[in-house]
């Protein structure tokens, strides 16, 4: 998105009332809206139009969510945010979105109005981290390094693919060395969420050791510290 464009919102779900309600609302509140049927539609659309942000519904013709997910985060590289639709009570849906790379949840049924509300909150956090307002320079450690600004990391001068909510966590954790945070506290202190699934910040732990530690299995950065929480430890 460039700067005076409306931020573009790709829903992809195959019943017809839902994909107009939220296309309604979500232009509403002045977002330039794209809608997809089914899966490779969705999935198409997500790569030639490069919105700003995606609603995908696990449950799609042709291609489902959890796939469409996985080609956009592991083939692509991508990091648009991507709000996953799920079944109400599906905790196995909900962990299975934030594993394959989804950044948020909404369960059905839901209103149109929770989703523009998540909408925005996703959007603003792909644009400005969360949390105190960032200070001037680098965060670095050993081969990463992050511009909380540009909202950019780099491994060895390689961009780093990270999505929103596990830039959200390597910035918050690079900023706090040496200090356990318990699941509770990085939804709140990360995430801002007052209440929510602590499965969320396992996944999102799991899926950053994927990407910054040498052996994920046999984490040395992003440690768990048994019985309370998670703890960066910088490299020596």
């Amino acid at each position: 998105m460039t700067l005076g464009d409306l931020p573009h919102v790709l829903v992809v779900e195959d019943d017809l009332a839902v994909r107009d309600v939220l296309r309604r609302y979500l232009e509403q509140e002045s977002y330039d809206v794209t809608v997809a049927a089914d899966g490779p539609a969705g999935l198409a659309a997500a790569r030639d139009l490069e919105p700003d942000l995606i609603v995908l519904d696990v449950m799609l013709p042709g291609m489902s969510g959890l796939e469409i997910c996985e080609h956009l985060r592991v083939e692509d590289g991508s990091s648009v945010p991507i709000i996953m639709l799920t079944a109400l009570g599906e905790t196995d849906d909900r962990i299975a979105g934030l594993t394959s790379g989804a950044d948020d949840y909404v369960t059905k049924p839901f209103s149109a109005k929770e989703v523009t509300l998540r909408v925005g909150s996703v959007l603003r956090r792909s644009l400005v981290p969360a949390g105190p307002r960032p200070v001037a320079g680098l965060l670095t450690d050993g081969d990463l390094t992050l511009n909380p600004v540009s909202r950019q990391a780099l491994q060895d001068g390689a961009p780093l693919p990270l999505t929103t909510r596990e830039f959200d966590l390597l910035h918050f954790l690079l900023r706090h060395p040496h200090q356990v945070f318990s699941r509770e506290d990085l939804l709140q202190q990360v995430w801002g969420w007052e209440y929510g699934d602590h499965s969320t910040v396992t996944v999102h732990v799991k899926r950053l050791r994927r990407k910054v530690e040498p052996v994920p299995a046999e984490p040395t950065r992003l440690v768990t510290v048994y019985g309370l929480g998670y703890r960066w430890d910088p490299t020596p």
